[in-house]
């Protein structure tokens, strides 16, 4: 069989797991979020933190529920990796650097989990499983938390109530996340993802001297990074480590854990506001960017350019030969697409166009399908703008899903959009005008800038991923990456909450003869367009100083 072919059939298996999963789990989650009873385990976490589930809250309320349990996370995780080095399960680690410890606090509370770090040689058993693990099922349901917000503020009227976000966070983790974890880590487990808390162990003689290797809850930790888009490693090789990724099949499985919950979120937002067909088109909007994205991928990389490609059968450098190059381009659209950052091959070794299809996944937003929570809320913010587009075309006052698109609303779309590109556009200039940080970059000319548009690009947009390459873990990387995840997770979640207190407020606006059907594959033609030319306005200067020159140069 060709490596052409083997990724066209692994992409056409992952499409159908995709299309079986979408209507039951799409529809369970809609379950999840309208329901008003409370199980036993929810009322005990309920009572521990003193909140009263069923209490509705405004917008305003709901935001300071956000931010005080991130910023709650944010200070309980920096605080143990600082304690590491007394606390019992270490593995004989010290206590992680003030900068760094920030930068990782930041990274996964804000569902980004960049690491600057090696992790099996820096991170003990109880930060990884007490702290990391943990923020990777509560950040993730802190971002559908959001989105269903932003849902409930279509769906309701006359109200600025958008809900609990107690309650929402908590039925994310209990109801969704957990039991899908449970069963996916024991497949990974079947697979050979190891699971247990071992110490340190030779494991043989390397290169004339002793190789080492520590365990650790891994399997555990690796559904649920790719579950929750989340992305962070166990292992500094991610997803190409054998004890995290063991087998092909391992590798398309996690592949579909990125991609599942973000995919049938769209279903829950159409059974959510009534409307199925209001689901379909922003599922279809998602699944043509990244179909196109991935197809564009797997050319590149499997486009032949001299002798050497020839005989490995395409760009086989920084590629696992476990997976080969079509299910490494797989991964890899689905990583950058998604705010997940989980890597099975270099990124940095991709060719240069290849590279800059992974920039311009991130710089989209994240939204085909995005993170959980994260990418429906992107989308939505989206078609919003499309809306208010085909609105100055007709001279027509724009509405979608029965609610008026005006001044108000569509001042908190723009300053959505334009929150992440001022932060990956102002600190990758800093970087690039200071001494210092351009001292970090292992590459000069395109693929050195590359690398630090890269970085800001991941943080930024919460994805985590690196280009590698790039030295991260000195003082102005730890600490502007960290402020650029902060600050692109949570200050998107203000406009995005006060977005949808506007719409609650409103009352429904009756269709008519005029109203825009956004329901048609017109308006999701509309929305595909809408999408690439924002970005595309907004990153193409920056693009073509980095991949794109380096891409065309080659």
């Amino acid at each position: 069989m060709s490596p052409v072919l083997a990724g066209v059939l692994q992409l056409l298996a992952l499409i159908a797991a995709l299309a079986l999963a979408y209507r039951p789990l799409g529809d369970y989650m809609a379950r999840v979020y309208s329901s008003e009873k409370h199980y036993k385990p929810e009322k005990w976490i309920y009572k521990a933190i003193g909140a009263n589930p069923a209490a509705e809250m405004r917008w305003p309320a709901y935001l300071r529920a956000v931010l005080a349990f991130s910023a709650v996370s944010v200070l309980f995780l920096y605080g143990l990796q600082r304690a590491q080095g007394i606390l019992p399960g270490s593995l004989g680690f010290s206590a992680i650097d003030p900068d760094q410890a920030f930068n990782t606090a930041a990274s996964f509370v804000a569902n980004t989990n960049w690491q600057s770090y090696y992790g099996e040689q820096a991170m003990g058993h109880v930060v990884q499983t007490g702290g990391l693990a943990v923020q990777n099922f509560v950040s993730a349901a802190v971002g559908m938390a959001v989105a269903v917000a932003l849902v409930r503020g279509f769906a309701r009227s006359r109200t600025g109530e958008l809900g609990n976000f107690w309650a929402d966070m908590v039925r994310g983790v209990v109801r969704i996340l957990l039991p899908i974890s449970v069963i996916g880590a024991i497949v990974l487990v079947a697979c050979g993802a190891i699971q247990h808390f071992s110490g340190i162990h030779e494991v043989g003689q390397f290169m004339g001297g002793s190789q080492q290797w520590n365990g650790g809850a891994v399997a555990s930790q690796e559904v649920i990074k790719e579950l929750g888009t989340n992305g962070g490693g166990y292992f500094n090789a991610n997803s190409a480590h054998p004890f995290e990724n063991p087998t092909p099949f391992s590798n398309l499985f996690e592949i579909f854990l990125i991609l599942v919950i973000p995919f049938a979120l769209t279903r829950t937002f159409g059974r959510m506001v009534g409307n199925l067909r209001q689901g379909y088109a922003i599922l279809a909007t998602m699944a043509t960017i990244w179909i196109g994205f991935t197809a564009l991928m797997m050319w590149t990389e499997f486009a032949h350019h001299g002798p050497a490609f020839d005989i490995a059968g395409g760009a086989m450098e920084g590629k696992e030969t476990r997976y080969g190059i079509g299910a490494s381009a797989i991964f890899s659209v689905a990583t950058t697409l998604t705010s997940t950052g989980a890597v099975n091959s270099f990124h940095s070794s991709y060719t240069g166009l290849g590279g800059g299809i992974q920039l311009l996944g991130m710089q989209l937003g994240e939204i085909a399908p995005g993170g959980v929570g994260s990418g429906l809320y992107g989308m939505l913010i989206m078609a919003i703008i499309a809306v208010f587009i085909a609105g100055l075309m007709v001279g027509r006052t724009p509405e979608y899903l029965g609610k008026k698109i005006g001044t108000r609303e569509i001042k908190f779309a723009a300053c959505y959009i334009l929150i992440t590109p001022a932060l990956v556009l102002g600190f990758t200039a800093a970087a690039m005008a200071l001494d210092t940080p351009a001292n970090s970059m292992t590459n000069t000319g395109a693929h050195g800038f590359s690398e630090i548009l890269y970085a800001y690009t991941s943080g930024a947009n919460n994805n985590g991923s690196a280009f590698a390459g790039l030295n991260a873990d000195t003082q102005w990387f730890n600490s502007t990456i960290g402020i650029a995840m902060l600050l692109g997770r949570f200050l998107p979640m203000v406009f995005v909450l006060a977005l949808a207190g506007s719409l609650a407020e409103q009352k429904p606006v009756p269709e008519t003869a005029g109203t825009l059907r956004t329901d048609k594959p017109l308006y999701t033609g509309l929305l595909v367009g809408t999408i690439l030319i924002v970005t595309g306005l907004t990153y193409f200067p920056a693009l073509a100083l980095g991949p794109l020159a380096e891409g065309l140069a080659s």
